[in-house]
């Protein structure tokens, strides 16, 4: 109970920075880094999203992983109203539930993943295949995003985004679980950096529904992937993982047609 009371603690953090940083990037036309570190709000966002991480580190000190990854989706939901009210409005009947649906897929397929056992390892080699795979992948979805609506537009970079980070947190279990060398400390970065760009770029767009709803589909999904390519580790087989990801699918294709394209207002 305490891990799961933690987990949805970071969950509200994680939404909130969230829904900050969206406010201060939507409507821009190149939403950089370096302009968007002068705004206090956007850091205030990115302080919310970093104490909702270790909150999150935490509660799985203290539970186990199919307690507490479930209550991470849950930012899914707060995020949507925090965001409404930052633009003067309420969320829809109809966003929310279509985030609800969003949310319940992701929770089927993240308990559905078997965990792993052992230390995890990866030689530089696989650690160029993860940049690589990942750099390309994040590249073909940003060129994609270029052709679509701005709704497919939003969710096709935050995919990019969420691969990115997917990219990192592999990187980042390998550091923590496994046998590194000390040059993937300095890879580490790279992909987190350019998911950050990717990210913001979505939120410019204006639909943050579906901006968030892919980030939170596209990180877990790509961790799991390189998970099973890269260190040897188990998929989910069957059916239901095919019912749980057509239902993700279906939420989000839902989300991005009741969420509106948001136009940005200055708070008092």
């Amino acid at each position: 109970m305490l891990a799961a009371a933690i987990a949805l603690v970071g969950s509200l953090f994680f939404a909130l920075g969230a829904a900050l940083q969206q406010f201060e990037a939507v409507g821009s036309t190149k939403p950089g880094l370096l302009a968007l570190l002068r705004k206090p709000r956007w850091l205030l966002g990115g302080v919310s999203i970093l104490a909702g991480g270790g909150l999150h580190i935490v509660a799985l000190g203290l539970g186990p992983l199919t307690i507490v990854q479930p209550m991470g989706v849950a930012s899914l939901l707060f995020a949507l109203p925090l965001a409404a009210t930052l633009h003067g409005r309420k969320p829809s009947r109809q966003e929310l539930g279509a985030a609800a649906v969003v949310a319940a897929g992701l929770i089927l397929l993240v308990l559905m993943v078997p965990e792993s056992e052992g230390p995890t390892r990866l030689d530089p080699n696989g650690v160029l295949t993860l940049l690589g795979v990942s750099g390309v992948a994040a590249v073909l979805l940003w060129a994609g995003s270029r052709a679509v609506s701005p709704a497919g537009r939003a969710a096709l970079l935050a995919t990019s985004s969420g691969v990115l980070y997917g990219a990192t947190a592999t990187l980042m279990r390998v550091l923590v679980d496994g046998t590194w060398n000390w040059w993937y400390l300095l890879a580490l970065p790279v992909p987190a950096l350019l998911a950050l760009v990717m990210l913001q770029r979505a939120y410019a767009v204006g639909h943050f529904g579906v901006s968030f709803a892919s980030l939170q589909i596209a990180d877990p999904l790509t961790a799991v992937a390189f998970g099973a390519l890269l260190l040897g580790e188990p998929l989910p087989t069957g059916i239901a993982p095919i019912a749980a990801a057509a239902l993700t699918a279906a939420g989000t294709v839902a989300l991005a047609r009741t969420s509106p394209l948001e136009a940005r207002n200055e708070l008092a």
